[in-house]
């Protein structure tokens, strides 16, 4: 354990002793124990561990390896081979941001998802979603883009007919831009157009060909219904292009009687029978009773499904009872009993105590209604004249009830003895 070339001789002083375990205990040749994980040390000397040759400085050193250096400060910029360089386009400089900016179509989708999941919401939020269309539309291009945008929303989403028909009427007065090739409504009822003159090869083609014609002919349905046209007179007009396009579609759909086509048909006249019915009244025309006509003849020559020979059928009785609606003799507003013999319609039915049934039009409705009041009771003296309640003896009972309870206790208390 200690050193083997310290001196031997006992004159030596117990200080040079302690110096000389000290350096043999912290002596850098060897170590009282090897690590478990380093290589075992070698016998060489200091000099043969050293990276820099023993005489030569630190300076001349590093001068050497400056000499010997291959490295450049004009090389180029080192990328590991299995590094895929990625170049962003988004990002042009740091003024624009990350993200781009988002197009009409991106804005289009959003309000019209948002009209579709909340269509309560259409009166609050028309007006801005008008002005950011405004900013948006300056060109005759970007209109035509809006047009085609909102037409293919409103023909592929279901349910959404009418609130884009609603949306339509909306920016065909509101939007600023009318180039020559035509304003909104123009260009929207040209590309409605371009669908009607394919309406023979889309009714006979394929399924999803089939639904969207059925889709396009229920907008245009709502269109009719909802797209007011401004003339000299002081109330707007409906679009009487689409009254003729409408009958056309009739024709066609039961021109080929499947069950999708009918019930597309169905659908079209419960949704505008009787506006198209009182439209083409007023014309002098007959165009419904032609239309039921080929409904009879369908019923009685087509193959078509028990459920859609039944909605047929009903909508027949629909339109034999006026499409559902009532006959007034006169505007509601000036709507009397005298004028109108619907006017009590509405009234809640009450009956006599013989079974008797009468309503507010009946001329003795006042002495039979207080006759019920009279006979229920239905306004019991229950408080006073100042408003508090009246005195009520709580503790007083029915002589029939007091005489049972009397009874109760008597046979109670007879048990009680046996």
């Amino acid at each position: 354990m200690y050193n083997n070339n310290s001196s031997s001789t006992p004159s030596s002083s117990s200080s040079s002793e302690a110096g000389d375990i000290k350096s043999s205990l912290f002596s850098p040749g060897e170590p009282l124990r090897q690590p478990r994980t380093s290589p075992p040390v070698s016998d060489g000397s200091a000099e043969s561990r050293s990276p820099i040759p023993s005489g030569h400085n630190s300076s001349s050193g590093a001068d050497a390896l400056v000499k010997n250096s291959k490295l450049s400060a004009a090389a180029p910029e080192f990328v590991p081979g299995c590094y895929a360089s990625f170049q962003d386009d988004v990002y042009s400089d740091e003024s624009e941001g990350y993200y781009p900016e988002a197009s009409l179509a991106d804005f289009v989708q959003d309000f019209v998802s948002h009209l579709n999941s909340s269509p309560g919401s259409f009166e609050s939020e028309i007006d801005y979603i008008t002005d950011t269309l405004n900013s948006w539309v300056t060109t005759e291009e970007i209109l035509q883009e809006l047009v085609e945008l909102i037409y293919v929303q409103s023909t592929s989403i279901p349910n959404f007919a009418y609130t884009g028909a609603r949306l339509c009427n909306h920016l065909h007065h509101h939007i600023r831009l009318s180039p020559a090739s035509g304003n909104f409504r123009q260009l929207l009822l040209k590309r409605c157009q371009t669908e009607y003159e394919h309406r023979d090869q889309a009714v006979r083609g394929d399924p999803d060909t089939q639904k969207r014609f059925h889709s396009y002919v229920l907008f245009l349905g709502e269109l009719y219904l909802n797209l007011e046209i401004k003339s000299g007179k002081d109330t707007p007009g409906r679009a009487n292009v689409l009254l003729g396009a409408l009958k056309d579609l009739l024709n066609t759909l039961f021109s080929h009687p499947e069950d999708p086509n009918l019930m597309c048909a169905v659908k079209l006249l419960k949704l505008s029978g009787s506006i198209l019915e009182d439209t083409w009244k007023e014309k002098g025309q007959s165009d419904m009773d032609e239309i039921i006509k080929k409904i009879e003849e369908v019923l009685l020559d087509a193959k078509c499904s028990r459920d859609v020979r039944q909605m047929l059928l009903k909508l027949v009785e629909l339109r034999s009872s006026n499409w559902g609606r009532v006959h007034t003799a006169a505007v509601t507003s000036d709507a009397t009993p005298d004028n109108d013999p619907n006017y009590f319609m509405n009234e809640p039915t009450f009956y006599t105590a013989d079974g008797t049934p009468f309503t507010a039009a009946d001329p003795e409705y006042s002495d039979k209604y207080q006759e019920i009041l009279d006979r229920e009771d239905y306004f019991p003296d229950a408080y006073e004249e100042n408003g508090n309640d009246s005195f009520v003896d709580e503790d007083e009972m029915d002589p029939e009830i007091e005489e049972a309870f009397e009874r109760f206790c008597m046979e109670s208390d007879a048990r009680g003895k046996k």
